[in-house]
């Protein structure tokens, strides 16, 4: 299952959900309904007129509801429409991505600085992760107060995501065992898991949230004094507890019909990526070995289908398959006696110091294959995490310190985009002073000086290292780099290849910080209705990818053969070359046009558009830096995550 096949599965789910829900808000609104009857319902002396001659149904009909039916209908508004009221509140607390779930439940944020051993490693292995993966470094928490062995993902998109851990999981699991945890998380982020979750969190919400009304009118009756008032009080208390409960055994069955099956989509993704079946096993087994196991001390009721493992007690519509059968998946071989032995061997150990893994070497990275790249596309391999890894210990160390402070990340994307001609570098250098203001002007003229040259092939990765710390400044601070951006690309009055680049992917993900609920996977148009745009696309990789017109030509064609879209495409490819003017000139404007309309098409579509790029560029056989750059900002603008290209090396 590639990630097109899984983004499409998690928008199916999503119906699912809502089917789910409207499912158990009707039942919750019957048994209101049912209760609203018995306290306020029809007389006592009324219900027994019903008149003889008619059924049972029908009696009932006549008795209780026909004298009832103004009472039963805005009973069932008010309920309906608090539940889903509830739910949208809830939603909304959650816009700020997964920061917010992570904060809520005590997480802390880890320091990109950190000098504790443990959060180090763990800042490492994400932070390889995301490189490998193409998306931005998710913000890292840690759960300090939880003990047992357990970790999440939540957020929108990959540019709001958040990873937490427990302290537990950093004290108990070695550096594989920790990567593959983290590794099963990154396959929620790319499976496209976590919207799904935190919309999940948000429905739950409004289903269990009849419950906590009742608890809290069962805690007024008890302080009431009328005795009259009290008893009225506790009465409808219990009631909407006991429908409280309904809902909680609702909300955990759409939870387990959600949940179950997307964990061994997650382990296999784990594995994919890490190539390391032992590290993930290992942790598992930690978990089963050790007393506190994977739960939670926190209340993890809500987040516990978006948990590593189970958060909460109990195995009754539990959201995640038993610990052997995930192993047993892993390990067909395995025998739960292990437990014991694993258990004895971690009362001896003692804390084992964390040390970061040693940079991969260039020649460990396996070579790319681009018919492999749909299928690397949200699962990335080992590869990728060697090259990930090459590349950030190649980034100059000033330049690592300034992407990792929140002080300094404006100024560090800046840099990425000042021009090497003095003249036209002083322009910009005066623009980010009466943007941004004088401290960060003296930043970046700081940076300069210390690494006036900065390897291409490094732009990307500085890039998504300074991410996490850019997402803390304000949203007014953002806005304002938002159309900084534009005018450092255009200081000089043209735009070069990789500006654009760059702009078009910082722009992608600080607007999904900012507005995170809009950054769905994609549309539902089909990709013949934008036959026009998808080949202006092509012809822009063709013509900036290849160095002569006759080598444009056949790249175009190659590319154009994935699209299936004839009659249009043979037309199309016969003059768009030929329209050199706009390939020159206007290209920015066009590509910026044809992204906007493609980002709409379906997902099966967008599968067929990856592969007509990959054929466009690959047509001379290698990649060039800027056209692995402008890949990634095209896949980025059509919310497609790029993996970093295994062959990618400073220098190349």
């Amino acid at each position: 299952m590639n990630f097109f096949e899984h983004q499409a599965r998690a928008r199916r789910r999503t119906w699912v959900l809502v089917a789910l829900f409207v499912l158990a808000l009707i039942c919750i609104v019957v048994l209101v309904d049912l209760a609203a009857l018995a306290f306020f319902g029809a007389s006592h002396s009324d219900r027994y007129v019903q008149d003889a001659r008619l059924s049972v149904p029908e009696g009932l009909y006549a008795t209780y509801v026909a004298p009832n039916a103004s009472l039963l209908f805005w009973v069932s508004v008010v309920t309906a429409g608090g539940i889903a009221l509830a739910s949208q509140v809830r939603i909304l607390t959650l816009r700020g991505g997964g920061g917010t779930v992570a904060r809520g439940l005590g997480g802390t944020l880890v320091a990109a600085d950190t000098t504790d051993p443990l959060r180090r490693r763990l800042h490492n292995v994400v932070e390889e992760m995301a490189i490998a993966a193409g998306v931005p470094v998710p913000e890292i928490y840690v759960l300090d107060r939880e003990p047992g062995i357990n970790a999440f993902a939540a957020g929108y998109t990959p540019a709001d995501a958040a990873v937490a851990v427990t302290q537990g999981a950093l004290e108990a699991l070695n550096r594989a065992e920790l990567q593959g945890v983290i590794a099963h998380e990154f396959g929620h982020i790319l499976n496209g898991d976590m919207r799904l979750n935190i919309r999940l969190m948000g429905i739950l919400f409004g289903i269990l949230v009849l419950g906590l009304i009742g608890r809290v009118l069962l805690g007024s009756g008890q302080r009431t004094s009328s005795q009259r008032d009290n008893r009225g009080m506790v009465a409808i208390g219990v009631a909407l507890v006991a429908i409280g409960y309904v809902g909680l055994l609702c909300g955990r069955l759409i939870k387990a019909s959600v949940a179950r099956q997307r964990e061994y989509l997650a382990d296999a993704s784990a594995v994919q990526f890490t190539r390391q079946p032992e590290g993930l096993a290992g942790a598992l087994k930690k978990i089963g070995a050790t007393r506190t196991g994977s739960l939670l001390q926190t209340n993890a009721e809500e987040v516990s289908h978006m948990l590593f493992a189970k958060g909460t007690a109990g195995r009754f519509l539990a959201t995640h398959p038993p610990l052997e059968s995930r192993i047993r998946a892993l390990q067909p071989d395995f025998d739960p006696r292990e437990f014991n032995e694993i258990a004895t061997r971690l009362q001896r150990q003692t804390r084992e110091p964390a040390q970061k893994a040693p940079a991969p070497r260039a020649t460990d990275a396996l070579a790319f294959d681009p018919e492999r790249l749909i299928e690397q596309m949200g699962q990335p391999g080992l590869g990728q995490i060697l090259a990930a890894g090459l590349l950030a210990e190649s980034i100059p160390s000033v330049l690592e310190r300034a992407a990792h402070s929140s002080a300094w990340a404006m100024a560090t994307v800046c840099y990425v985009l000042v021009d090497t001609d003095p003249a036209i570098g002083e322009r910009q250098l005066l623009m980010v002073t009466e943007t941004l203001g004088r401290e960060t002007g003296e930043q970046l003229e700081t940076l300069l000086a210390e690494v006036p040259r900065l390897d291409p092939a490094l732009r990307l990765p500085l890039l998504e290292i300074a991410f996490p710390a850019l997402r803390q400044r304000p949203e007014q601070s953002l806005t304002a780099l938002l159309g900084l951006i534009e005018r450092l690309v255009h200081a000089d009055g043209r735009v070069e290849l990789f500006e654009y680049a760059i702009a078009k992917l910082l722009s992608r993900q600080i607007e999904d910080v900012l507005n995170p609920a809009q950054g769905g996977p994609g549309g539902n148009a089909p990709l013949s209705q934008h036959s026009e745009q998808a080949v202006d696309l092509l012809a822009i990789l063709a013509y900036h990818g290849q160095h002569t017109p006759q080598s444009a030509q056949s790249a175009l064609i190659a590319g154009v053969k994935h699209l299936s879209l004839e009659p249009f495409a043979s037309n199309a490819v016969k003059n768009r070359l030929l329209e050199s003017q706009w390939l020159q000139q206007g290209w920015s404007e066009r590509l910026d046009t044809a992204l906007a309309t493609l980002v709409q098409v379906r997902l099966a579509d967008k599968q067929r558009l990856l592969a007509a790029m990959a054929a466009t560029v690959l047509a001379d056989g290698q990649v060039s830096v800027v056209e692995r750059e402008l890949l990634r900002a095209i896949c980025a603008a059509l919310r497609m995550p790029l993996p970093v290209f295994e062959q990618a090396a400073v220098g190349r």
